[in-house]
């Protein structure tokens, strides 16, 4: 099965194989409202922007979650692998710094074809997503704790359980932009890392 999101970050221009996650992410968020879910996965409350050309994963899951932040409670899709590589990694963070003005923290790997940036046990937690994509063996409306084909839900992560979530053997991302809130890995290898600051905004897009 095969979706497409060209250009834009917002979920309403991301594929139609992607938005009954979307809905999923709003009933998590409902149902933290109404206290039927804690939240647990405790993040900065700084979001921080990714694009890559290419991601290749294997073990491939998704399903809403809701992580914590001292701005309060943000619901989001995560998204899972097995293991994937990553070719043209960049990730960019603003920090607001009082009497200096804006601080663009950026980081870029895996630019060389031949040494992508590899992870084990991926997963991204973002609210706002732009790529073209295309799965394979794609399960669409699989019960969160019952996936079998990717890593499964991450620990830290709370969602309702039974709540929507879908798999599939592989899935290939590419022209990615998203805006996430955490990212975490068993391993993470980063080839030809750069990491640069500079003032002023200079995101990745």
């Amino acid at each position: 099965m095969e979706s497409l999101a060209r250009g834009g970050t917002r979920w309403k221009r991301f594929a139609v194989v992607m938005v009954p996650s979307v809905a999923a992410t709003a009933a998590i968020g409902v149902a933290l409202s109404q206290g039927a879910l804690a939240a647990s996965f405790s993040v900065s409350g700084q979001q921080f922007k990714v694009t890559a050309d290419r991601l290749d994963g294997k073990g491939f899951v998704q399903y809403g979650a809701v992580d914590s932040t001292k701005a309060g409670n943000k619901p989001v899709a995560v998204v899972g692998f097995n293991e994937a590589k990553i070719k043209n990694l960049c990730q960019s963070v603003v920090v607001p710094v009082p009497a200096f003005g804006d601080v663009t923290m950026k980081l870029s790997a895996g630019t060389d074809a031949a040494r992508p940036v590899e992870a084990k046990k991926l997963y991204i937690d973002a609210d706002d997503i732009g790529a073209n994509a295309t799965f394979n063996n794609i399960d669409i409306g699989v019960s969160a704790d019952s996936t079998s084909k990717g890593p499964g839900p991450n620990k830290g992560d709370k969602y309702a359980p039974g709540s929507f979530a879908q798999q599939a053997d592989s899935a290939t991302f590419t022209d990615v932009k998203q805006r996430a809130w955490a990212t975490t890995a068993g391993t993470f290898k980063l080839s030809g890392l750069k990491m640069g600051v500079k003032k002023g905004k200079n995101e990745c897009y």
